[in-house]
């Protein structure tokens, strides 16, 4: 049912509100091409950026926060290793905790705020302890209390804000399509944020590095799926997945080469008879019979089981050409 509070106005400036979140998503979008998908906590989120003379910060010590100057929470935030089971919902919604369990707390009241003036936020998601995925803009679109719980969608990033007065003029069909889109938008970041969750595991396993030719630029790695994702073996686990370098991951793709369950590298046998440049000679010619670089923990290792499968499909395309 929904929270029927009274939410209050009085201290809301939505042009500065506005203004501030325009800026932090541009400002997000500008770290996100340093850095790429995934954002480091400290000190980047923490410390923020400067807006109008002030700092703005973008995440705190609890999950729903608002940067001093603003009356309306900013961002949410989820973390691997947090006390609440945020996840999404048997639909398309992100279903996010309640900041304990009184739903008049000035947080809950901030996001219930959030969803009546229609605002966007930023939803960070974490990976690992320190390493987050950013996605906005996301809204509150619905308030649960009898399950603790407000749901969130995901809309697209170039609409940015919306305004309060949109509310006032929006047709029946206007927000049918809204609804239509962030529905599809929110579906497409569940799976872009379980693909970096696997690629951060994996990645981390490996000690971020190709585990074929140990190249250490984490810009130019990959988390490769041994099974590929869309069978029912090809689960998103550390022990499915190889870091690779892209051409190692493409290589191993195309069955150019494949790994043993004894990590050992094969190459298909009309490859290394094939008389090319030095990057054919050296990366994949040169690593016929070396052993990959395995993780550090064994519980990391890559599947045998899993490995033998692919093998197997190698043989068989080695064959065939």
């Amino acid at each position: 049912m929904p929270y029927d509070h009274p939410v209050s106005t009085a201290d809301f400036d939505q042009l500065y509100d506005q203004r501030v979140r325009m800026a932090t998503f541009e400002w997000l979008a500008s770290q996100r091409n340093i850095h790429g998908d995934v954002l480091p906590r400290r000190p980047l989120l923490e410390k923020g950026f400067e807006f109008a003379g002030r700092r703005i910060h973008l995440v705190g010590h609890q999950g729903i926060f608002k940067p001093r100057t603003m009356a309306v929470p900013l961002s949410i935030t989820t973390t691997p290793t947090g006390p609440y089971n945020d996840a999404f919902g048997p639909g398309h919604f992100l279903r996010y905790r309640y900041r304990g369990t009184d739903p008049d707390h000035l947080d809950n009241v901030g996001l219930r705020k959030a969803m009546y003036h229609n605002l966007p936020l930023v939803y960070f998601h974490g990976l690992l302890p320190g390493r987050y995925c950013a996605v906005w803009p996301v809204y509150v679109v619905g308030d649960a209390p009898e399950m603790l719980t407000f749901s969130i969608e995901v809309d697209a990033e170039k609409l940015g804000p919306v305004s309060t007065s949109m509310r006032v003029w929006e047709g029946a069909e206007v927000r049918r399509e809204t609804s239509l889109r962030r529905e599809y938008v929110t579906v497409e970041t569940r799976r872009r944020l379980h693909q970096q969750a696997f690629r951060e595991r994996v990645l981390k396993a490996y000690r971020r590095q190709c585990a074929l030719c140990r190249l250490r630029h984490e810009e130019l790695l990959d988390a490769a799926h041994i099974i590929p994702d869309a069978e029912p073996e090809g689960e998103p686990e550390v022990r499915n997945g190889l870091a690779l370098c892209r051409l190692h991951h493409a290589a191993f793709d195309r069955f150019f080469l494949g790994v043993r369950p004894d990590y050992t590298i094969r190459v298909r046998p009309a490859i290394l008879a094939e008389e090319d440049g030095p990057t054919l000679r050296h990366a994949i010619q040169g690593l016929h019979g070396r052993r990959i670089a395995l993780p550090r923990r064994r519980a990391d290792y890559p599947s045998a089981s899993s490995l033998s499968l692919r093998y197997d499909r190698f043989l068989e395309k080695a064959a065939a050409l």
